[in-house]
């Protein structure tokens, strides 16, 4: 079935290739292209004052409240279609949810996201519409009924007489070589289908929407048999139905067909849109496939396509090559995932207004995922044909340092690695505390424990340790080093000590520092030298910090110090007389397909340097584990690796 369905897709893109009037990209400057508030950015919500102002002023002085009920609920009405949306979009993104049945195996990248940014511009339109009407025609919505049983049947009848028909003729022109290269190739750029790609379209197309959405609850209301759940209800039904008809996942069980099969020409699925969107030349209803039947424009693999997303077979989702095997930080951050907010996702992390309102609701979701959740899959992306994913083990910073929580971590870090060695996962790559040397000896305890695994297990961490040597001037003579001790510290300050710099060790432990110092070169040893307080570094310009340093212990840096760090998280940047840098990271190869988040505080592109460091190791083609401590003679050959297959520094 898989074969079948393989080559189905292949028709549809032979013909859509064969079709040279269609492209998906267009011009731009046709009337009424653009929307007229398209400069404001997030300041077209502020288009919504007046409505707010006047139904506050009618409530606070008790006058014409009746009459201007109608600002209540066109902005309740507004806020429920984009609730409507947003939920359409956390599943959407609910990869570990809906992975097995994605239209799509590709992934939405920046670009995409960015063109879709302003996805909701209809709505404003649509409320601006709305309120025109009703200041035409002065109703109170307090004359209409809750429910009226015959406006409902009758809306319902106006669509399928009006809005479906119309809609299945304005659509076909549009996809008319004019029509198509001057508007609606908008809509159609969007590489992947989405929720959010409904609503993304031209000024007109909009406008032509209005049309369509408006002559069923106008006709209906002004044949007398209007009511607030019919105004509420299509409009809704409305949103629902284009988001599931662009959702790149199937949500339409075969059997409603199989025991109903005329509703095949009552209800698209997302499969059938899927279609257009593959052969534009088929497949135009707004939501009833009958009218690409009357149209003759029905496209002959609609239904067996999307009985094959349902069958046994297409449950089987491909195996990933790479796994980075990351976890929450905190409660906050726990909410920069797609399927709470994609367009913040594709932004680096940072704390905003936003999430303050949902930190309960985070908090009590953190709390179930520790109680009851399995390692998930959160993200993933293409890189030169090889499927890259990230999961997720469901756990946060904190947790890792609460002793009787370790045995549950490794638990849960243990699953995801024999799972990935289960489905044919070629490397697992640990992130962050997942590799720390006190939980699991960087990883060497699971390899230990199963000596016979498949899958790669990579702490990355000799690649952490390149770039962070690599941000070191050639001239610099002395460093001072904290966390010196640690698997990254050991390694950098034996490798200083081969460029012949001096490295100010801080540690307590006299023991751990001559283990370190004994495996450097007899003629390097000196220049290794332990150090118990920060005063000590009070002149050395170049601080590397591998442990939490607070606001007070930096005062002992003097003027002009620059600070490296391979801390999480990374230290306040508290001294205006110094310079940090940023956490170790790399930027990915240009040819990176459907990234569309960011690792945390990264920017777009970029990853920390242990998760580039997994990459590598995929890349390259290596076979053996990269766990326990680096192995400082691999270090310029894991950074070298890392250049030639086109990672950059940042």
């Amino acid at each position: 079935m898989e074969i079948q369905k393989q080559n189905m897709l292949q028709e549809i893109e032979k013909d859509l290739v064969g079709d040279k009037g269609y492209s998906s990209s267009g011009k731009m400057g046709a009337p009424l292209f653009s929307w007229p508030w398209q400069n404001l950015g997030s300041l077209k919500y502020l288009l919504f004052g007046p409505l707010l102002v006047d139904f506050m002023y009618s409530n606070v002085y008790k006058k014409r409240q009746s009459e201007y009920a109608w600002c209540m609920h066109v902005i309740i009405l507004s806020s429920l279609r984009g609730l409507v949306h947003q939920l359409w979009n956390t599943f959407d993104n609910m990869l570990f949810v809906n992975r097995n049945r994605r239209l799509s195996q590709e992934g939405i990248d920046f670009h995409q996201i960015d063109k879709e940014w302003h996805w909701d511009n209809f709505i404003i339109l649509q409320a601006f519409v709305a309120s025109m009407i009703f200041l035409w025609i002065n109703p109170s919505m307090t004359n209409y009924p809750i429910w009226n049983t015959s406006g409902i049947i009758s809306c319902i009848l106006f669509h399928i007489g009006l809005s479906e028909p119309l809609y299945y003729c304005l659509h076909r022109l549009l996809h008319s070589s004019y029509f198509f290269q001057q508007y609606h190739w908008l809509h159609h750029s969007s590489k992947v289908n989405h929720p959010y790609t409904a609503g993304h379209a031209t000024f007109l197309e909009h406008l032509l929407l209005c049309v369509i959405v408006g002559v069923p609850v106008i006709a209906t209301t002004l044949m007398g048999h209007g009511s607030v759940i019919m105004f509420y209800g299509y409009f809704l039904v409305f949103d629902f139905l284009r988001c599931m008809g662009h959702s790149n996942v199937e949500v339409v069980p075969c059997r409603i067909f199989d025991t109903l099969p005329i509703l095949k020409y009552v209800i698209y699925t997302p499969t059938y849109h899927f279609i257009h969107h593959k052969d534009m030349k088929t497949n135009f209803c707004l939501f009833m496939p009958l009218f690409d039947v009357l149209g003759k424009t029905l496209n002959k693999i609609s239904w067996d396509l999307h009985r094959e997303m349902h069958s046994n077979e297409g449950k089987k989702a491909k195996a990933p090559e790479f796994v980075f095997l990351a976890h929450g930080v905190d409660i906050m951050s726990s909410m920069h995932v797609p399927f709470v907010f994609r367009s913040l996702t594709s932004l680096p992390f940072s704390t905003k207004l936003i999430w303050f309102p949902l930190w309960p609701f985070a908090f009590l979701v953190v709390l179930v995922m520790w109680a009851k959740s399995k390692p998930f899959l959160l993200t993933f992306c293409h890189l030169r044909g090889k499927l890259l994913q990230t999961w997720i083990v469901p756990r946060f910073g904190f947790m890792y340092f609460l002793p009787f929580a370790k045995g549950g971590i490794n638990n849960q870090i243990e699953e995801a690695i024999l799972m990935a060695d289960r489905i044919g996962v070629k490397v697992l790559s640990l992130a962050a505390l997942n590799k720390n040397e006190a939980l699991n000896g960087g990883g060497k305890l699971f390899v230990t424990k199963h000596p016979d695994l498949k899958v790669r297990v990579v702490h990355g961490n000799t690649l952490t340790a390149a770039v962070i040597l690599n941000e070191i001037s050639q001239d610099v003579k002395e460093v001072f080093l904290t966390g010196a001790t640690s698997k990254l510290g050991r390694a950098i300050a034996l490798y200083l000590a081969r460029r012949q710099i001096k490295v100010l060790m801080l540690t307590q432990s006299t023991e751990r520092f001559k283990s370190i110092q004994k495996e450097a070169s007899p003629e390097n040893q000196n220049l290794l030298v332990q150090v118990t307080k920060l005063q000590a570094a009070k002149h050395c310009k170049t601080w590397i910090i591998g442990k939490w340093t607070t606001p007070r212990e930096q005062r002992w840096a003097p003027a002009g110090t620059h600070f490296h760090q391979f801390v999480v998280p990374p230290v306040f940047e508290f001294r205006t007389d110094c310079t940090y840098s940023k956490l170790a990271a790399m930027k990915l190869p240009d040819d990176v397909q459907g990234l569309g988040t960011c690792e945390y505080t990264m920017e777009r592109g970029v990853v920390h340097a242990c998760h580039a460091g997994g990459l590598v190791h995929l890349l390259e083609g290596w076979t053996h584990h990269e766990v326990g401590s680096i192995d400082v003679d691999q270090i310029d050959l894991v950074w070298e690796a890392a250049r030639r297959h086109g990672f950059k520094p940042v």
